[in-house]
């Protein structure tokens, strides 16, 4: 039976790449291969006498199209495979024999980096440098004088997507530190191989484009070189020598936008996630994996492949999130498009718009270009940009006549619709058509904006311990791969294995004083409880609801100020320890009982705010800019939120303050409060909402960065505060959950996965009931602009 291996935090994302092992970010991978199922594209190699058939490696970075279909990466013969199964999982057959990984791989906007180990018959398989799985079973076929595929397996099976850095070497079985090592991100980046290959042994890097024969060559010195079969190198929609890729240095190679298939209609994208192709009257769109930044220009266009009917219809622009992805433009709120049906144009701004006449076929260039900066969009075709009269004088070059005028702060993403058509896009991983207009860029991570914070680990932990009964210390760095620590100003604890209650300490009141969001209590003082705020974590005692003998916890921390200060912005004296990089604050103030105002120290306004009575009985009252200044909820029950003005005034938070009203909750006269303050920067921190679908292939949430935590609760109907983190469910799909409003130990159900750029909900029920609305706060490991698949 295999062993799975419980992987740490699966950090494994792109920034600079390095040229030498010692230095991950000097090595770059320039380009990749595109493999499309739908021309059936593969590569093929008979081996020789290998140096051992029963000790190989396999590594590669892969960059995943289509889900929920058998892909081959590698195979021989009729039963010898590696490849993702049916279920988005890795699975090695030999011989009829089958390691399958437990963690499912359906993270398609980034790059894993994969390997499979032989070592006699021992099996591994690595995703971003950690063991997912291993086995014991000797190898019969792969590595022998036998016929091989790359991308093809028992003659059907084709991969779909993209493969960039393909390394096997015959007679060593080794680990990932040949490949790849983590920055001082804690990502796992891919570093230049440069020991021996053996008999069989090859290194495709797909460089070569003088030719298809020459891109399936053997740089290793080996000659080992490979057939390419239906690759083509053909301009246009058919290019498959592409410079997407896992190391993001520069304008060009980089991680490239894609179309979604996570936010699809009726039909997937296919082709590595390059191709909308719908033959009948039904309505499919799908955004883009790149949420556009609101500053910076961007262009991007497609070839309209086919056109069947008449009345063929496609569209093409920018939408929101919550654009239907099943309906024609002209009637979905939300977006911003050109739609073509016949030979009538229709420019809608997601309620209606003006309408011409135009003239579109097969062949037909299709163009976005947007300057977020100032909301201006041009709609093209063929060169032609249309303003709002279809006098084709539009000119994003110099700013003239756009199309439509959009506010980036909606928070856009490419978007596309169409009926009997093929639409093949591009975001620059291919060569355009046309060249961009002055000044804008192609639609990649290395062109968003930087973000101020690369590591979240330096301003939040997950830290997962073991009970002693005594005394003991945790490490906040134990729990991610760049060694980072930090002095907490806030620490949570709950038991993972017990029901206890939620035990939360804060450096404002102290160590050895606590209050549980589960429970309305005041204060509890307890010498053996939270003994000290530490440099590199924090110290307990024995109680048991913290460090219980044998019992497993989690204790998540954030970073505030490691200090306080004097703040007068409020019409009440506060005292704060504010982070503003980071976004967080712990603000004490004393209530008095009549509409009064706060400073939070943040220096913008807060997007969710808890606040506690740590001297009377009082519950948890909650702020959420995503249910808004009318109405409060409460953290230690799963009640719907309440409209009152008595807790926040009706007034929403600015940069300086927020309100209070007369709720005993947050201002209770003499009372000594506490509150939690929390503003959204970009590539760390996210507060929203979205609607549930009560399906397994539920919404997709983009927050622009890989989540270390998530709080989550319903707000239309009853339902408990979910907490999710990384360290407790490091792999996909997430299964372990602890609430805020309850004492209960952590729950085992399916919930949701953990993607690059943000989460999508797994569960038919849990987080996801038909439409219903939940609010959520997420806090990231690392922006999207670095991040791996995982």
């Amino acid at each position: 039976m295999p062993t799975i291996i419980t992987r740490g935090t699966m950090d494994a994302k792109a920034y600079g790449f390095g040229t030498t092992t010692a230095n991950p970010n000097t090595y770059t991978i320039n380009n990749s291969l595109r493999f499309r199922k739908s021309a059936t594209a593969y590569l093929n190699r008979t081996f020789g006498t290998p140096t051992s058939s029963t000790i190989y490696t396999w590594s590669g970075w892969v960059k995943r199209g289509i889900f929920n279909a058998v892909q081959t990466l590698f195979a021989t013969g009729t039963n010898t495979n590696f490849e993702f199964s049916t279920n988005d999982q890795l699975i090695v057959t030999l011989s009829g024999a089958a390691l399958t990984t437990t963690p499912v791989f359906r993270d398609f906007s980034s790059w894993y980096h994969v390997m499979y180990v032989q070592n006699g018959s021992s099996q591994t398989i690595y995703v971003n440098g950690i063991s997912a799985v291993t086995g014991s079973n000797p190898n019969t076929t792969f590595n022998t004088a036998a016929a091989h595929q790359i991308g093809q397996g028992n003659s059907t099976n084709y991969f779909d997507g993209e493969l960039a850095e393909v390394n096997f070497i015959d007679g060593q079985a080794l680990t990932p530190s040949s490949f790849g090592a983590y920055d001082t991100n804690g990502i796992w980046q891919p570093v230049q191989y440069t020991g021996s290959y053996g008999n069989n042994g090859f290194y495709l890097n797909f460089g070569n484009t003088t030719s298809t024969t020459t891109l399936g060559y053997d740089t290793s010195g080996n000659s080992n070189n490979w057939t390419t079969n239906n690759i083509s190198l053909t301009a246009g929609v058919t290019y498959d020598a592409l410079i997407d890729t896992p190391s993001v240095v520069s304008a060009t190679v980089s991680n490239y936008c894609t179309l979604n298939p996570l936010t699809y209609g009726s039909v997937a994208p296919i082709d590595g996630n390059l191709t909308l192709a719908q033959s009948t009257t039904t309505q499919t769109g799908v955004l883009g994996t790149v949420q556009i930044p609101t500053t910076g220009k961007f262009y991007w266009e497609a070839t309209v492949s086919t056109t069947t009917a008449a009345n063929n219809a496609v569209s093409w622009g920018v939408a929101t999130s919550v654009a239907s992805l099943t309906s024609s433009p002209q009637t979905t709120t939300g977006t911003y498009a050109a739609y073509v049906n016949a030979t009538k144009l229709l420019v809608t701004n997601g309620s209606g718009g003006a309408t011409g006449t135009v003239a579109i076929a097969a062949g037909s260039i299709i163009q976005v270009a947007y300057d977020a900066s100032s909301g201006k969009l041009w709609l093209g075709l063929n060169n032609t940009w249309y303003n709002p009269t279809f006098g084709g004088t539009g000119n994003p070059s110099t700013g003239a006549n756009p199309t439509l005028t959009v506010a980036s702060s909606l928070g856009l993403f490419p978007y596309f619709t169409c009926f009997q058509e093929t639409i093949k896009a591009t975001f620059g991983q291919q060569p355009f058509t046309y060249t961009p207009p002055t000044g804008f860029v192609a639609l990649n991570t290395y062109n968003l904006p930087t973000p101020t914070i690369t590591n979240g680990a330096n301003y939040i932990a997950a830290s997962l311990y073991t009970g002693n009964g005594s005394t003991l210390s945790i490490n906040n760095n134990s729990n991610n791969n760049s060694g980072i620590s930090f002095q907490p100003d806030l620490v949570w604890i709950k038991s993972r294995s017990a029901a206890t209650s939620n035990t939360i300490f804060n450096a404002i009141s102290g160590a050895t004083n606590y209050v549980s969001s589960n429970a309305v209590t005041a204060q509890t003082t307890d010498a053996t409880s939270l003994t000290s705020f530490n440099a590199n974590g924090f110290s307990l005692g024995s109680l048991a609801q913290v460090n219980a003998s044998a019992a497993t916890f989690v204790s998540w921390q954030w970073l505030a100020g490691n200090g306080t200060a004097s703040n007068t912005s409020g019409s009440i004296t506060s005292t704060v320890s504010a982070n503003t990089t980071a976004g967080f604050s712990i603000v004490n103030y004393t209530g008095t009982g009549t509409n009064a105002t706060v400073g939070h120290g943040l220096g913008a306004a807060p997007n969710f705010i808890i606040v506690k009575s740590y001297s009377n009985g009082n519950g948890w009252w909650v702020y959420s800019s995503a249910v808004g200044n009318g109405s409060y909820l409460v953290l230690n029950t799963s009640a719907i939120p309440t409209a009152s003005a008595t807790a926040w005034n009706n007034t929403t938070p600015t940069s300086s303050v927020f309100s209070i009203g007369t709720g005993a909750p947050v201002n209770s006269s003499s009372s000594n409060l506490i509150a939690l303050c929390w503003t959204a920067i970009p590539g760390y921190s996210a507060f929203g909402s979205y609607t549930g679908n009560a399906s397994a292939n539920g919404p997709f949430t983009y927050l622009g960065f890989k989540p270390r935590y998530l709080l989550i609760k319903r707000t239309d109907a009853t339902g408990d505060w979910y907490i999710i983190d990384s360290s407790r469910s490091p792999v996909d799909v997430v299964a372990a959950s602890l609430f805020t409003d309850t004492t209960g130990a952590e729950s085992s159900s399916t919930v949701l996965d953990i993607l690059s750029n943000g989460f999508k909900c797994r569960s038919s029920t849990v987080v996801n009931a038909s439409a219903g609305t939940y609010i959520y706060a997420a806090f990231a490991e690392n922006p999207f602009t670095i991040t791996r698949a995982v």
